[in-house]
């Protein structure tokens, strides 16, 4: 089965929506779409590098995210403007990673598999690596799933709990550098943030707990992936792209179905 490759980009898009469905619910809770962006986008200087000291590119895209996702969350607990600091942080790695490849002597790399993604040439060994992945991202969230859920509500009610929230962003903080390290292959640097922040998205316009929010985006992730990988195949379009594209169209359905029964 794993022969064809159209079974393994979808098994890859389905492990993709494993990880990011639950850590972008708490991505949208706390508001931190522009934190998935700025880790994201350090993604390019990882694959940099990794092609500059021949690493493992998993291994040089996770180091670099977690060190730009501590970076962030550093800065936030010490009180900085956020918006603006992520702000220069995603593009600036953005930039100094696209800069630093074109330096690397004897490589010659097509950028737009790292910027958007090629679910359709994942390997046997990548499905390994994302579906690693995706397992180590729900262990640890469903780990510290009640304590990361109280101190997204209110930092005073974990400090009262015995909490520390500062140690579960971390937790949240680490979790985000794993899914940029497997979700590189399948939809890319400038969509990672996409494929976190719209299930979700589209997720909260229907559920009406946490734990059923987290698990209906996973299921809009999985279908996004499914869609996009048809759309892709039927019309020759970027599969990745066209992945995001599928999930924004269900969070507008869903945004339409929410409101229709508030109404």
């Amino acid at each position: 089965m794993l022969d064809d490759f159209t079974t393994r980009a979808l098994l890859a898009g389905i492990g993709l929506a494993v990880a990011t469905g639950p850590l972008g619910s708490f991505v949208v809770w706390r508001r931190m779409a522009y934190f998935g962006d700025a880790t994201a986008h350090a993604a390019i200087l990882g694959v940099a590098l990794a092609l500059a000291f021949q690493l493992p590119l998993a291994l040089g895209v996770l180091g670099v995210a977690l060190a730009m996702a501590l970076t962030v969350s550093t800065l936030a607990a010490k009180g900085w403007a956020m918006d603006t600091t992520l702000g220069v942080l995603a593009h600036s790695a953005l930039a100094f990673g696209l800069v630093a490849i074109s330096f690397v002597p004897g490589v010659r790399t097509d950028l737009s598999a790292y910027l958007f993604g090629d679910i359709l040439v994942v390997s046997r060994g990548d499905l390994a690596l994302i579906w690693g992945g995706a397992a180590l991202v729900l262990a640890l969230l469903v780990w510290r799933w009640q304590a990361l859920l109280t101190a997204t509500l209110s930092e005073e009610l974990a400090h009262a709990a015995g909490l520390n929230p500062n140690r579960e962003r971390l937790v949240l903080t680490v979790a985000l550098a794993l899914v940029v390290a497997v979700a590189l292959k399948v939809v890319g640097a400038l969509l990672i943030a996409a494929m976190l922040i719209i299930p979700a998205a589209a997720a909260r316009a229907l559920a009406r707990t946490p734990e059923a929010m987290a698990a209906l985006a996973t299921g809009i992730g999985g279908l996004a992936a499914f869609l996009g990988l048809r759309l892709s195949l039927w019309q020759d379009t970027d599969a990745g792209p066209s992945i995001v594209a599928s999930a924004a169209v269900i969070f507008a359905l869903a945004a339409v179905a929410g409101q229709l029964r508030r109404g």
